[in-house]
């Protein structure tokens, strides 16, 4: 009897193994298909992706490539071209994009949103800002203009959405959020660019001159960096903010520069000055006929090396760094006068002058 029992226990393991081993080879020959699979009904789009599909419908027609041939005078030291991404501005077709994209450039064409591609021109360019605007030749479509917002009142976490060419991959959308705002960029020629935009929207090589957008497809930034060891997106990107954009373009289109405020002051190293424990600016030399002369501030003793004046406040501001005299001497404005907190041979005292357009670069 028992060795009845051992045997249908027997059988049933050798069973259940056959049945679990063969499982997958009787699966595939029973539901195996080889026929397409139907297609399951979609449930639709959310809300917010049906947004954001709409807003890059709308506003890509507007994005361009910028590709820029180093001149000759150039093509020596840095060779090739470089490419970025810029927006129609206007309807005559002016595109702004960085001052970086078309700097030293020989030729530029822009390939339209359409892939038409056309030949254009610098009509200014405003170094000290990042930007550059131009023209474009004949086009068979003329795209449209990109609407314009403002960057008074952005908040830390509102969306954002940047349109460009990175690495050359054209129309690509990327998304984030405001990160912060008010942030200081250094610039390559040793300025600073003031207030802009910082985002974790994906932002990499090609990006340089495109559109940052608001939820309303409204441009709110002109994407200018990142910050990465490796040059790739690290989730950091700065964005120049649309109020600037919009103050310095029209002047560019009507005049091919900005003005710029200054006195006509060359100041020493910041670096060097903090290592120093100097608290202030440096007056290297002032400019012949500038109000700084005029006014009588003292460069650098160029006979002792002795220093000169140093500049410690403005407009009742404390001063350590060029970048905040500049951000003052453009609230007053050009042909407005403000006074400074001087030091000279270890005394304070105050000096009133006029400010004037002193050409880019210069403080």
């Amino acid at each position: 009897m028992f060795d009845r029992i051992e045997r249908i226990l027997l059988l049933i393991l050798t069973l259940a193994v056959l049945g679990f081993v063969g499982e997958p080879y009787v699966a595939r020959l029973l539901y195996s298909s080889g026929a397409p699979r139907s297609v399951t009904p979609p449930a639709g789009l959310g809300a917010g992706e049906t947004a954001v599909i709409e807003l890059f419908r709308q506003t890509s027609p507007s994005v361009v490539h910028v590709f820029a041939e180093a001149s000759a005078r150039f093509n020596r030291q840095q060779g090739g071209q470089s490419s970025g991404t810029g927006f129609v501005w206007d309807a005559a077709g002016h595109v702004v994009t960085n001052n970086h994209v078309v700097a030293n450039a020989g030729r530029i064409r822009v390939r339209m949103a359409t892939g038409e591609i056309v030949d254009a021109e610098v009509v200014g360019l405003a170094p000290d800002n990042d930007l550059a605007v131009l023209a474009l030749g004949r086009i068979n479509k003329p795209a449209p203009p990109i609407a314009i917002g403002s960057s008074a009142q952005l908040a830390v976490g509102q969306s954002v959405y940047a349109i460009g060419n990175p690495f050359g991959l054209e129309q690509t959308l990327t998304t984030g959020i405001v990160s912060a705002v008010q942030r200081q960029l250094p610039t390559d020629g040793g300025g600073e660019l003031a207030d802009v935009i910082q985002t974790d929207a994906a932002i990499n090589p090609g990006n340089s001159g495109g559109p940052l957008l608001d939820s309303s497809g409204r441009l709110i930034g002109v994407n200018t960096a990142i910050f990465s060891p490796s040059g790739a997106s690290a989730g950091i990107g700065f964005a120049i903010p649309v109020d600037t954009v919009n103050r310095v373009v029209p002047q560019l289109i009507a005049n091919g520069r900005v003005p710029t405020p200054g006195i006509g002051i060359v100041v020493g190293d910041e670096a060097v000055a903090a290592r120093l424990g100097i608290d202030g600016l440096v007056v290297v030399r002032t400019q012949p006929g500038s109000p700084a002369e005029r006014a009588g501030l003292r460069g650098i003793d160029e006979a002792t090396g002795s220093l000169g004046d140093i500049i410690v406040g403005a407009e009742g501001k404390a001063v350590t760094r060029l970048a905040e005299l500049k951000k003052i001497m453009a609230a007053v404005g050009i042909g407005g006068q403000m006074t400074l907190v001087v030091e000279r041979n270890g005394r304070t005292f105050e000096v009133k002058l006029l400010i004037r357009d002193v050409g880019a670069g210069r403080g």
